[in-house]
């Protein structure tokens, strides 16, 4: 993360104890956000900016280190392959609980966003079992990074008859926009990201520096 440009404060965010909840994370993530005008690798319409309005959802997320654990909305294959995608669109997310925070998010949101969101991993999972035969969390960094890289690249508009194998490679980079949609903002509104972006505890940025993780797909 560049730490060459100071970042200008909106207001002191001093904490009680040194140490903020996920919701007051947030609640400083979205002053930030309302200042710039923008959310790191987050979509306008993604559905997790809602969700992370919610305060409820919030609170709960503080019980997401427990021991015994266990996802609510996922099954444990659905988890795995999470932790290992996320893990892989933004480094750190596993320290983070991303998939955790995930998980519970998808618990209260709507059915359709939750249909979206396991079609998305379900595609994801797919392509890694297409390409090299094996399910994603199995896959080497060279290979996890390589499918992440085509899933990434949107193709160029064509009206050959290469046309069904673009279409599919649009489908393909809708439902990993999602996934990153999840994934960037679950990390990022936890305390790692957080600081990632130049939070020190002591303020709120005006602007968001970019992400600068080494072979982060945008």
């Amino acid at each position: 993360m560049s730490k060459g440009n100071p970042l200008r404060v909106l207001h002191d965010g001093t904490t009680s104890g040194g140490q903020l909840t996920r919701r007051e994370m947030v609640q400083r993530l979205l002053a930030g956000m309302s200042a710039a005008g923008a959310w790191p690798l987050v979509g306008t319409s993604h559905p997790i900016r809602k969700l992370l309005r919610n305060d409820a959802v919030l609170e709960e997320a503080e019980n997401l280190g427990a021991a015994d654990w266990k996802p609510v909305f996922l099954n444990a294959e659905q988890d795995e392959s999470l932790i290992a995608l996320a893990e892989s669109i933004v480094p750190g997310s596993t320290k983070a609980q991303v998939n955790r925070f995930i998980d519970l998010l998808l618990s209260v949101d709507n059915s359709e966003n939750q249909n979206r969101f396991v079609v998305s991993l379900t595609a994801l999972s797919a392509e890694a079992q297409r390409r090299f035969g094996k399910n994603f969390p199995s896959l080497d960094d060279n290979q996890k990074n390589l499918l992440l890289t085509d899933a990434s690249a949107r193709p160029v508009n064509s009206n050959s008859s290469d046309s069904r194998t673009a279409g599919k490679q649009f489908a393909l980079q809708e439902h990993f926009e999602n996934l990153k949609g999840w994934v960037s903002g679950a990390y990022y509104s936890s305390e790692a990201g957080m600081r990632e972006l130049g939070w020190t505890g002591d303020y709120v940025f005006e602007t968001f520096p970019g992400c600068e993780h080494p072979n982060q797909h945008r």
